[in-house]
């Protein structure tokens, strides 16, 4: 099993952004000392406290120089909101740059993100699927053309030309995401905040569809968690950041009017947006956000229970993903938490504490 590392980067008042980023930063070296897989950062703008994580390569580009082994992975590139043959071109560039350790998803995005961008609404889905052919066109062929609704491309190809076959991450609450996933052989995010009930039939589906076409599930689940090696510690000193986790997450829904009507979210295939199912989330109380298995905080024992349990249900699970500095998480809690999880989670589930390279060993 793999371990990675997941955060939004949220932003709560208080703290300059610079230092936000430098902590970041900081947190992903400390992360590759420790021995993770990958550390992935979600593309979001416009609302800081769901993100402020609006040009992953940037943060990437200060972390490939003083790490060696970690992978980058964009969870992930929100297409309609790119020129795919352009995206194609920066990713292959990171590719080389970043020693063959960046990896990527390529999302629809937010519904509350259309609005903010000048994008219709109506047009979303259409823009994605077709930016999404181009992209991935681009990435795998040497010269191509497209001639679609929104590009028309000519003759084209990217540079440099990437070195690596990636990794590449598909998420969302759509069927169509997950037949997706398994038709082209992608793993699927599971989005965090939710318990294996919830997604269980999309999941099934995206397996089915896996042995269909005869590819193999790649299932990266993400929690936020927090250990201690008390348990009355954990719960006392994760409260907070917990809570704003869960209200960051809901924040452009209830902070003010930023969506559509629900009719139109509905005809957008953004239905989820008008179900009130993230506000009621925000709304949790704090015991039944850890009884409920929607936050995993307690001791190293606690987290593993919680984490066999998704892995005796959950075929396919490959990766498990945690948030530590989420809800505006002090730097030094999000540090404590890698320390602890590294030491005594990862070791229970891996046969060996040993670490191989993640990236091209051509670039070692």
């Amino acid at each position: 099993m793999k371990f990675s590392l997941y955060s939004e980067v949220q932003h709560w008042n208080g703290k300059p952004v610079g230092r936000l980023y430098d902590e970041v930063v900081e947190q992903v070296v400390n992360a590759d000392r420790l021995g993770f897989d990958a550390y992935a950062v979600i593309e979001h703008f416009f609302f800081p406290k769901f993100s402020v994580s609006a040009n992953p390569f940037a943060l990437w580009g200060l972390c490939a120089a003083r790490t060696r082994r970690i992978r980058f992975r964009t969870l992930g590139h929100v297409l309609p909101y790119h020129n795919p043959a352009i995206l194609a071109s920066n990713i292959a560039a990171a590719d080389h740059m970043f020693g063959g350790r960046y990896e990527f998803g390529a999302l629809r995005g937010h519904g509350w993100i259309p609005l903010k961008a000048g994008v219709p609404l109506g047009e979303t889905r259409d823009r994605y699927e077709e930016s999404l052919d181009i992209l991935f066109t681009a990435l795998e062929q040497e010269r191509f053309s497209f001639d679609g609704d929104f590009y028309k491309i000519d003759d084209s190809h990217v540079v440099p030309r990437p070195r690596n076959r990636f990794r590449v991450f598909l998420g969302g609450t759509s069927d169509r995401t997950y037949e997706l996933a398994a038709e082209r052989g992608w793993a699927v995010v599971v989005p965090p905040l939710l318990p294996y009930a919830a997604l269980k039939e999309q999941l099934d589906l995206y397996r089915a569809k896996c042995a269909e076409h005869g590819t193999e599930p790649d299932i990266v689940w993400i929690h936020a968690c927090y250990l201690d090696e008390d348990r009355d510690t954990a719960r006392r000193e994760a409260e907070r950041g917990m809570k704003r986790f869960l209200a960051g997450n809901a924040s452009p829904l209830t902070e003010g009017d930023e969506l559509p009507p629900a009719a139109e979210l509905e005809a957008a295939g953004y239905g989820f947006y008008a179900a009130g199912i993230l506000e009621k989330l925000a709304e949790t109380p704090y015991e039944e956000m850890i009884e409920g298995d929607v936050v995993w905080v307690g001791t190293p024992e606690d987290v593993i229970e919680r984490i066999e349990a998704v892995r005796d249900v959950c075929e396919g699970l490959t990766e498990i993903s945690i948030t530590v500095n989420a809800g505006g998480f002090e730097h030094w809690q999000a540090i404590k938490a890698q320390e602890i999880f590294a030491a005594r989670v990862m070791p229970h589930f891996r046969a060996s504490a040993e670490v191989e390279p993640a990236g091209d060993p051509a670039y070692a």
